[in-house]
C-alpha cells in the first residue's frame, strides 16, 4: 500500500529549548541515516520543501561524516515481510514495503563500502536490532539522526539512544515528516527531553572542527 502523496512545507528551524550544552565530536559520533528508501520518499515532491532542503542537507552532513571517519549506519525496512513479523504495525500501516524498489536507499545518499546497513523492524532503529551493539563496538556514544519520518522513526530512534547512554543530535533540517507541526513537535520533544536539536550548517561545522584538529594534531 503506497503512503499517500505528502503536501510541502517548510521545515521548521527554531529556534528550539536547549538543555543540554554537549559538543558534537567526530571521534565519539555515529551518523544515523533513517528509513530513507524509495518506499516512503515516493509521498514527497522532491523539488520542493521538506525533501528538496532534507535530502540535500542530509547529502552534506553524510560527505562531511564521511570526511570525519564517522561511522554512517543505514536504517531500511525489509519488503514482503510476513505477517509474523510486520506484527501489529500491519493494523496501521497495512503490509509495507515490496520488495525491490520499495527497499532501495534514494540514489543521492546510496550506502558505499564500508558503511552499515540495519535491518529495522519497528519505529525506533534500536527496537530488535544491534544498533546499540554496533555504536559500542566503534566506541560511539553519540548519534546524528537525519531521515524520515521526524515524529515517528527519527524521534523514537533518538529518545532510544537517550535511554541508552547515547547522545542524539536531532538534524532538524535534515529530515522530513507528514507535516510542519508534526515536524515541529518531534524537534521540541527532543530538545525538551532526549537530546539536542541542530541545524544542518552547525553539524557539519562541528564535523569539520573534529577533523581539522585530528590532522593538526
Amino acid at each position: 500500500m503506497a503512503i499517500p502523496s505528502i503536501p510541502p512545507y517548510r521545515i521548521p528551524v527554531g529556534p528550539f529549548p536547549a538543555r543540554v550544552d554537549w559538543d558534537l565530536n567526530a571521534d565519539r559520533t555515529a551518523l544515523l541515516i533513517h528509513d530513507m528508501q524509495q518506499y516512503f520518499i515516493d509521498a514527497y515532491q522532491r523539488d520542493q520543501e521538506p525533501m528538496s532542503t532534507a535530502l540535500s542537507n542530509m547529502v552534506r552532513i553524510r560527505e562531511a561524516a564521511e570526511a570525519a571517519d564517522v561511522p554512517v549506519i543505514y536504517t531500511a525496512q525489509p519488503g514482503d515481510q510476513h505477517p509474523a513479523r510486520r506484527g501489529i504495525l500491519r493494523d496501521f500501516w497495512g503490509a509495507g514495503l515490496v520488495s525491490g524498489r520499495d527497499e532501495e536507499i534514494v540514489p543521492e545518499l546510496t550506502p558505499r563500502d564500508g558503511d552499515i546497513q540495519v535491518t529495522k523492524w519497528r519505529y525506533s532503529g534500536f527496537a530488535r536490532t544491534d544498533l546499540r551493539q554496533l555504536l559500542a563496538h566503534h566506541g560511539r556514544d553519540q548519534l546524528i539522526v537525519v531521515g524520515v519520518y521526524a515524529h515517528m522513526g527519527c524521534m523514537i530512534s533518538a529518545t532510544d539512544a537517550f535511554m541508552s547512554d547515547v547522545a542524539p543530535f536531532f538534524a532538524v533540517d535534515a529530515m522530513a515528516d507528514f507535516s510542519r507541526d508534526e515536524h515541529e513537535m518531534a524537534a521540541t520533544y527532543i530538545a525538551k527531553r532526549a537530546g539536542l536539536v541542530l541545524t544542518t550548517d552547525v553539524i557539519v561545522d562541528a564535523l569539520q572542527s573534529t577533523r581539522s584538529r585530528s590532522i593538526s594534531a
